[in-house]
């Protein structure tokens, strides 16, 4: 892996996309210890205001490093037979409901040792810096033991020490009712309170903590439940709401402050209302809509109205959305759901850090950490109109340039 190191870097004649818009003419961007330390219209760069920088590259569009906001990054074993079935008639809820689903990632990723989920998670994390990405959240929730669940936080920050990525880590213990709990949702979600919370904590694996708020995931009484000890444990909050019906736990989540609210489809206005009141942010996962040949849109005009921040993510996983290309994401967004290439982009940046608390990530501006994409292209809504890898032309990570071609 190519990778420049030096203090002071210099970017010159850039088309910058700032993480919320394009700037309007070509810009020079110093980097120097790691963060962004000068940022002028190219026409007016003086050359003393970076005396020593070592030019580091010229041209192509400068965008903030990708933020992979929602992945389930870490799991064993694969689900391709299950995507023959859907296509053969069989719903997800069927499929979910006969022990497959979330529930055959679970055997294989129990089965697996750290190692294991390690080699078998490296392939997909580098796809997803190959396009871009600098920031990466990795959920957990196909363990469902409080062994398994720290294990899979424990490769999620070991991935962050094998590769130059942020990692941030979510425990998502209430992803499904493991099987040995069949019949006793309230006993699992106990134990999702009373031992996984508590020990993802003492042991500083988890950042936030999420839950599948769902008719067969688990109820909105049973959500508040988790909400309030993961409140206890000062951890962050986040929500699988409203994917495949609409039982009010976005507007749940809102209520207890959550980053975000993630899929969505089905929510209604009270919910956004209450999203908006709550700058908990709205994360569309348009690889699982198109997965699944979903049909109910989130309400994009809704969030617009209200002032909702919308994230796009990758949603990856071995079932709904086994895509790791975040550009593609881009794409979805705009063909499936409406979104301009600006809002996308700016939702795989400045919005998707705000989905993980990170207000610093996302942005170009000077002081915010120097996590950077230069792109050989000619204009930022060329990441969204087209589906086409290989246009990364530098990876920039803390202000080192970790991939260069």
């Amino acid at each position: 892996m190519p990778t420049q190191s030096t203090s002071k870097q210099l970017w010159r004649d850039v088309q910058v996309f700032d993480g919320l818009v394009q700037l309007s003419e070509a810009m020079t961007v110093l980097v120097e210890d790691g963060r962004i330390a000068g940022l002028w219209p190219a026409r007016e760069f003086n050359e003393a205001h970076a005396e020593g920088a070592a030019c580091a590259g010229r041209g192509g569009v400068m965008t903030p490093g990708l933020v992979d906001c929602h992945t389930h990054l870490v799991y064993a074993g694969n689900r391709a037979g299950e995507f023959e079935q859907r296509l053969e008639g069989v719903s997800y809820e069927e499929i979910a409901r006969a022990g497959g689903g979330i529930l055959s990632s679970v055997r294989a990723t129990r089965a697996a040792s750290e190692d294991e989920l390690i080699a078998a998670s490296l392939p997909r994390l580098d796809a997803l810096l190959a396009d871009g990405v600098t920031t990466v959240e990795i959920k957990s929730g196909y363990g469902l033991t409080v062994a398994d669940e720290l294990k899979m936080l424990r490769v999620a920050r070991r991935l962050g020490q094998l590769r130059p990525v942020r990692v941030i880590t979510t425990l998502l213990g209430a992803h499904a009712l493991p099987p040995e709990y069949a019949g006793r949702a309230d006993d699992y979600v106990s134990l999702v309170c009373d031992e996984m919370i508590p020990a993802a904590a003492a042991e500083g694996l988890a950042d936030a903590v999420d839950v599948f708020c769902e008719g067969i995931g688990f109820s909105p009484a049973q959500c508040e439940r988790i909400y309030q000890a993961a409140k206890a444990h000062g951890l962050a909050i986040k929500a699988h709401a409203e994917q495949l019906s609409n039982l009010g736990g976005s507007a749940l989540a809102a209520r207890y402050g959550a980053l975000s609210a993630d899929h969505i489809e089905y929510l209604d206005e009270a919910g956004v209302r209450a999203m908006a009141e709550a700058g908990t942010v709205a994360v569309l996962l348009p690889g699982a809509f198109h997965v699944l040949r979903e049909t109910q849109l989130p309400p994009i005009e809704l969030l617009r109205q209200y002032g909702v921040p919308m994230a796009v993510a990758s949603d990856a996983n071995p079932g709904t959305s086994p895509i790791c290309m975040p550009t593609l994401m881009a794409n979805l967004a705009c063909t499936l759901f409406r979104l301009t290439p600006r809002e996308a982009l700016s939702g795989m940046t400045a919005q998707a850090a705000r989905a993980l608390g990170r207000l610093d990530l996302g942005r170009i501006e000077v002081g915010a950490p120097a996590d950077l994409c230069l792109w050989d292209i000619q204009q930022p809504a060329e990441l969204a109109y087209a589906v086409q890898a290989g246009r990364l032309r530098q990876r920039v990570f803390k202000g080192e340039v970790v991939y260069a071609r």
